[in-house]
């Protein structure tokens, strides 16, 4: 019973995902997006999938955890192709991960 809850719960977190990718492609930008929350979802499907390996748990839960970080995945090169339309449309060239610094005081 309790891998059936396991289950829907992803599937009712899952199904968030293709819809915000849609919506993220059609934008055409990054910004509403956040790479923080992208990333801290991928960690922790990455987690549940870890555990399910670890515990030797390995069912049919395990392709709903696989299905859920393969969209977010997605997003996250969505987030990246957002963001490098958002420099083109500024002029401006921004590497993947760089912090920005305001040099003005």
């Amino acid at each position: 019973m309790s891998e059936i809850l396991e289950t829907v719960m992803l599937i009712c977190f899952g199904m968030s995902w293709p819809i915000s990718v849609i919506k993220n492609i059609r934008a055409k930008s990054a910004k509403g997006m956040s790479l923080g929350f992208i990333l801290l979802i991928t960690a922790g499907y990455a987690a549940g999938i870890t555990a399910k390996i670890i515990n030797g748990n390995i069912n049919y839960v395990l392709i709903v955890y696989v299905l859920n970080i393969a969209i977010v995945l997605v997003n996250l090169a969505v987030y990246f192709r957002n963001r490098s339309l958002d420099a083109r449309k500024s002029g401006t060239v921004h590497a993947p991960m760089a912090v920005e610094i305001n040099a003005e005081k």
